[in-house]
């Protein structure tokens, strides 16, 4: 007894212009699969890119906070507490 599969198998014969179409569609493929991977390393490199430029201006802003003069006294409080 033959299976579902195997009965359709059987009932579309592989003809020339099947196997072509078949290959074209592998190589369609294999295109979308590789313009997807150039697309994903081009995404990455560009959040690369953007994480690279926000840490160097965070490290440029503490070295400039760095240079200002702080004083080590707490700040007063804006207004006087209710006894």
């Amino acid at each position: 007894m033959e299976t579902k599969v195997e009965a359709s198998q059987k009932a579309k014969p592989e003809t020339a212009t099947s196997k072509g179409l078949e290959m074209y569609e592998y190589e369609l493929h294999q295109m979308r699969s590789a313009e997807l991977r150039r697309q994903a390393a081009e995404e990455r490199l560009a959040r690369e890119a953007v994480r690279s430029r926000r840490a160097a201006r965070r490290e440029q802003a503490r070295q400039a906070a760095e240079g200002e003069v702080h004083t080590q006294r707490p700040r007063r409080h804006l207004f006087a507490r209710a006894w």
